[in-house]
């Protein structure tokens, strides 16, 4: 494995915040920071000169804003990108966007004083930038695969009430998902998510996916009754599990102690799964940095359910799916493109 350090630009107008990254990259063991830019011009000459691995990119910049300028890059010349939005309601809608233009992944730039917010942030930060820095990327975002008129006479067999599916992301899954629903039909068994992502992200990323999919998207809410044709994301500050109630299962929102190094996480989630649903699950593991999910995974296939990873090819980043096969958890690896037709067609299994 070449343990050669991966070349980081950093594009910001502020020379402090500049000066806080530029420390707190130069401290992981992995990374080198090659340059700096203070706009999307000098960013551009400094990725025609430097060749970096990756890019960490401001939102707000003048004579051209981030997202413009990610909108040209990922065009011309496609590479990570990490990008720096502020935590309000207009700066989530923002980050989102970046997913979309296929930004990696978003840090929350604190909106007051924002040196010792960084600071604070700098493991956090130095590792989503390293993870972005092995990232896949592709340069476009590909549309979803219209399967799902074709695949809902198969759904339509799904044991609702009885069958549920659960699915673990991190970075990169924002897209991944997003391929992942805009392709399935609206009458399979309730969707159980747990995506990594920034505090106060996850509803406005469950209203776009709303916007999009066939099926309901929405953020769980502690004790409600999973229902068919619904997706329930967790929310970012707090545990997602599951419970059977009766016939049909029960979302349960408790504990704020990491689990995996993640809140939620993907692993609490699984653990659920597998002693709740055994054989009447069907467990799915996306792109992501680490290891949370591989466990549960595991311990959900012990239990008779079925399990796939996603593959190296299409993830962004192989860490979470390689873990999970690795131990032993994943009995087949998939493309992205063709899980949602696993998807149905374990639904429509025989009962």
């Amino acid at each position: 494995m070449s343990t050669e350090k991966k070349r980081v630009l950093i594009v910001d107008d502020s020379a402090l915040v500049r000066q806080v990254l530029s420390n707190i990259l130069a401290g992981h063991p992995n990374l080198e920071v090659v340059g700096i830019a203070k706009d999307p011009y000098e960013a551009r000459e400094r990725v025609r000169d430097l060749n970096p691995d990756v890019l960490t990119l401001d939102v707000e910049m003048p004579r051209m804003d981030g997202i413009t300028f990610l909108s040209k890059l990922m065009k011309a010349h496609p590479m990570p990108v990490v990008m720096l939005s502020s935590l309000t309601a207009k700066g989530t809608s923002t980050a989102l966007d970046a997913l979309d233009l296929g930004a990696i992944d978003v840090i929350g730039k604190p909106t007051m004083d924002q040196a010792t917010g960084l600071q604070a942030m700098g493991t956090e930060i130095a590792e989503t930038v390293y993870a972005a820095a092995l990232a896949h990327v592709s340069g476009r975002r590909a549309p979803a695969q219209d399967a799902a008129t074709a695949l809902a006479p198969l759904a339509q067999r799904a044991r609702a009430g009885r069958a549920l599916i659960a699915i673990g992301s991190s970075t990169g899954g924002t897209e991944a998902l997003r391929q992942v629903f805009e392709a399935i039909p609206e009458n399979l068994p309730p969707v159980v998510v747990v995506q990594h992502m920034l505090p106060g992200f996850t509803a406005a990323f469950a209203d776009r996916l709303n916007r999009t999919s066939r099926a309901r998207v929405k953020v769980a809410q502690d004790g409600e009754a999973l229902k068919p044709g619904t997706v329930y994301l967790a929310p970012n500050d707090i545990h997602l599990a599951v419970v059977r109630n009766g016939g049909g299962m029960t979302a349960v929102l408790q504990g704020t102690e990491r689990v995996s190094r993640h809140l939620p996480s993907v692993d609490v989630l699984f653990h659920s799964v597998a002693e709740h649903c055994g054989t009447h699950a069907m467990g799915v593991i996306l792109t992501g940095m680490g290891e949370d999910g591989a466990r549960g995974l595991l311990q959900m296939r012990q239990k008779g359910a079925r399990t796939i990873g996603q593959d190296e090819a299409t993830c962004v980043v192989y860490g979470m799916p390689r873990v999970a096969y690795l131990r032993g958890a994943v009995e087949e690896q998939v493309a992205l493109a063709d899980i949602p037709g696993h998807l149905v067609a374990w639904c429509g299994r025989e009962a």
